[in-house]
């Protein structure tokens, strides 16, 4: 079982940037594939980014792709999103998963969640 928690939201000015952090519990974070998810006020919760056990393959949805990047370190059993070139309509919350090696941009595939963390752009 894995726990996780995510850190580093907050609010910045649109063209800013964050870094946010997901810490895990556990000794076996290195054998899960790891994701990022949003949800903004009414809608649905959305997938962000994916990362695989390594690090050596990652991808994106569409709309943050250029402008953040998805890593993680597995010594320290932590994984990164960074986001660069803010916009209003990243505002959401962000939401760390881990789930199975086939864990992909679907959030019925993760099987644990951290409790969130607010990212808010003003415009």
């Amino acid at each position: 079982q894995v726990q996780l928690v995510e850190s580093g939201g907050g609010l910045v000015q649109a063209g800013g940037s964050l870094r946010l952090s997901c810490a895990a519990s556990g000794r076996t974070f290195r054998t899960y594939a790891m994701g990022w998810f949003r949800q903004a006020p009414g809608k649905e919760r959305e997938f962000v980014a994916r990362i695989n056990w390594s690090g050596s393959s990652t991808y994106y949805a569409d709309s943050v792709k250029g402008r953040f990047t998805i890593s993680r370190d597995n010594a320290k059993n932590t994984m990164y999103l960074q986001m660069n070139s803010l916009k209003p309509e990243d505002t959401a919350v962000y939401y760390c998963a881990a789930g199975p090696g086939y864990a992909g941009s679907r959030w019925s595939q993760y099987d644990y969640w951290g409790q969130g963390t607010q990212v808010t752009v003003s415009s």
